[in-house]
């Protein structure tokens, strides 16, 4: 080999070393809004790469699906076993407006039901609100020990699980069907249709903990930017930040 024809021996590797980038300086933070059916607005922060040419930091926002405890979101712990999942719809200024997109229980609070020498009873029903989603409402309960029972075990038979899961279905159906999302929502925070299925299948055989464990939402109508603002309201008056007085001690430094 002619003598200084290897010219890669002298040079360091190809391409050299990257310089370490902070990756954070690359993101911003946007607020993340809850709909009006929850008292608490401000549900937190969340992070995104910031616009770059075509690619808009919008677009990697919307989609995300939020979880949050229902205990956060109104500001209630008795009610910290549920789980609400909420999607973002829109980005407007530096808020990401949300509705809802689901729920579920916790697996501690789902645990703590299941108890020996019960019968577990459980049932799923596809329905369509008025405002044309398709909510799949997932049911369940446990049957209950009689007054003045003195046998240890409470198993009911197979065909009046069957006749329970029925009538589980025909509550759901009847009082989903018949409402929007947002009352639906307000539905199932206070258990008002477990209650109700309780009272139904009380002749049947006496049930107890009945709950409506996890909704997932399958279809949903197109996205409508007028009824989104129905459900969140105006942000645009909103204070992004208070004054704060400066300590005298502070203010005394800078004359002197």
């Amino acid at each position: 080999m002619a003598v200084g024809k290897n010219k890669r021996m002298s040079k360091g590797k190809k391409g050299g070393k990257k310089k370490a980038q902070d990756v954070f300086l690359k993101k911003e933070w946007y607020d993340v809004k809850a709909p009006s059916m929850f008292s608490v607005k401000q549900v937190g922060k969340t992070l995104v790469t910031k616009t770059a040419g075509t690619k808009l930091s919008s677009d990697g926002l919307k989609g995300r699906i939020f979880e949050a405890s229902l205990a956060d979101l109104n500001a209630d712990e008795d009610q910290a076993f549920r789980k609400m999942f909420l999607k973002c719809e829109d980005v407007q200024g530096k808020n990401v407006l949300t509705n809802w997109a689901g729920m579920d229980f916790t697996t501690d609070k789902l645990r703590s039901l299941v108890r020996k020498w019960f019968s577990l009873i459980e049932t799923f029903v596809d329905v369509k609100t008025t405002d044309q989603y398709t909510l799949r409402v997932f049911c369940i309960g446990f049957t209950k020990r009689r007054m003045d029972q003195a046998k240890r075990t409470c198993y009911a038979q197979s065909g009046q699980i069957r006749q329970i899961r029925k009538k589980m279905n025909e509550v759901i159906t009847r009082e989903v069907s018949t409402c929007d999302l947002k009352e639906n929502v307000l539905k199932f925070i206070p258990e008002v249709i477990g209650k109700e299925i309780e009272k139904v299948c009380a002749g049947i055989y006496p049930l107890q903990n009945v709950y409506i464990r996890k909704v997932k939402i399958l279809k949903s109508p197109k996205f409508d930017v007028t009824k989104l603002m129905e459900v969140h309201g105006d942000y645009s008056g909103e204070e992004v930040g208070k004054k704060v007085e400066r300590p005298a001690e502070e203010k005394t430094e800078e004359e002197a």
